[in-house]
């Protein structure tokens, strides 16, 4: 008998190898040597091909798997020891395999050795190359059992379960909210910290968060690439043509467990719960004012600071927020594009649309719980309310007078400041309110509405 060193290579997932080493025996009929010059059969070194004869090749494959063996146990014992052995001579970071540390070291050199056929895209690690590739091949191998959805990465797998299970595996030190991404909370933090390391080197202006800037930075450049195909609107941000198009659609994916109502924005969804909660998140720390949206806080903040960046080229009114201006433009271009398409009336604001719609419907969600009025508004809940609280959270620091509605107070204080921005176009008189302006169009049109 003889015996024959043969290796193979296992692929055991990822870019993980192992060799498998094996003595086989070999069938071989003896001859005499005395009566030929031929060598009986020998085995190969499969490194050098140096031929080896049966001792050699006993010691050969010891040797071999001693070297495996002690390379394996190093790793093995790297893992659970938290030993990490090899270092970056660029910026300190170590690690436990030497592997690692190559993959790492591309960081620094840029090196990227993994490049698609496809479209040229390079890669400093071959595990990202074959993620890529699926963009072009279409495969998604991970698929949720729940819902059906598949994916081009396990990890994005995982993280999607997470929608299903309500799993927020990782949770804000500072106030306890949990997330489903540790990204998520990365972000999140900020908000404590009030870290901005993404900055525009256009303007100045900083974010919390890489995506935002790109966003940002498009309207320095003017891009929108993502077009509707059914008006053809343009949008910088995928996401928002993607919730456009529900207004084509009709679709509204986002339902509230409370009330039934449902809405074409997830944000949207979070903002409606608070009023079914009463969580008002959002804090003035001038006044110590709460608000259940981000936005409103805002805009609220600029009453502190006297900021009034949008100012009305017509006749110079000034106002602290961008929609508040485009709102007021249409008064002077009597432009009113949120048309209803049961009755045809048409309205300056999308707002007062959606309120108008609710008349049709019949849609009355919102409801006193002192007196069983109904509203077909939250706002109007609100300031009703108010009715049976006699709360009056709007004052006037002129005079002290007090009242319910911020609307009424603004109104109120064109009495002192003598604003008269509403004027006739027929005989030049002026008025504070746009609707005692529409009143006394009237008398020029001798319209009578009312009967």
């Amino acid at each position: 008998m003889d015996y024959k060193l043969e290796t193979s290579t296992m692929n055991t997932g990822g870019s993980n190898m192992r060799r498998q080493w094996s003595l086989k025996r070999v069938s071989v009929q003896l001859v005499d040597c005395r009566k030929t010059s031929e060598m009986v059969h020998s085995s190969k070194c499969h490194l050098s091909g140096r031929s080896l004869s049966l001792g050699e090749a006993e010691q050969h494959l010891d040797k071999e798997k001693s070297i495996s063996e002690t390379k394996l146990l190093k790793k093995h014992e790297h893992r659970y020891t938290g030993e990490k052995p090899y270092g970056c001579d660029q910026c300190g970071k170590r690690f436990a395999q030497s592997g690692s540390l190559v993959t790492h070291m591309r960081i620094h050199t840029g090196e990227k050795p993994y490049g698609c056929d496809q479209c040229g895209k390079r890669f400093a690690q071959s595990r990202f190359l074959v993620t890529h590739m699926r963009i072009h091949t279409g495969e998604k191998p991970y698929g949720c059992d729940q819902c059906g959805k598949r994916f081009t990465e396990s990890g994005t797998l995982v993280t999607h379960m997470r929608i299903h299970t309500g799993e927020k595996p990782y949770g804000c030190d500072q106030c306890g909210k949990g997330f489903a991404e540790s990204r998520n909370l990365v972000n999140h933090k900020r908000i404590h910290t009030g870290e901005r390391p993404y900055g525009c080197d256009q303007c100045g202006k900083r974010f919390a968060e890489s995506g935002n800037l790109v966003n940002h930075k498009k309207i320095h450049t003017g891009e929108r690439p993502y077009v509707c195909d059914q008006c053809g609107k343009r949008f910088a941000v995928s996401g928002n043509l993607v919730k456009h198009t529900r207004i084509h659609t009709g679709e509204r994916p986002y339902g509230c467990d409370q009330c039934g109502k449902r809405f074409t924005r997830s944000e949207t969804l979070v903002t409606h719960q608070r009023i079914h909660t009463g969580e008002k998140p959002f804090s003035c720390d001038q006044c110590g004012k709460l608000f259940a949206e981000s936005g409103t806080l805002v805009r609220h903040m600029r009453i502190h600071t006297g900021d009034t960046s949008y100012s009305c080229d017509q006749c110079g009114k000034t106002y602290t927020h961008s929609g508040y201006l485009v709102s007021h433009m249409r008064i002077h271009t009597r432009e009113k594009p949120y048309g209803c398409d049961q009755c045809g009336k048409a309205f300056a604001q999308s707002g007062t649309l959606v309120r108008h719609m609710r008349i049709h419907t019949g849609d009355t969600s919102y409801s006193c719980d002192q007196c069983d009025k109904t509203y077909t508004h939250s706002g109007y809940l609100v300031s009703h309310m108010r009715i049976h609280t006699r709360e009056k959270p709007y004052g006037c620091d002129q005079c002290g007078k007090a009242f319910a509605r911020s609307g009424t107070l603004v109104r109120h204080m064109r009495i002192h400041t003598g604003d008269t921005s509403y004027s006739c176009d027929q005989c030049g008189k002026t008025y504070t309110h746009s609707g005692y302006l529409v009143s006394h169009m009237r008398i020029h049109t001798r319209e009578k509405p009312f009967g």
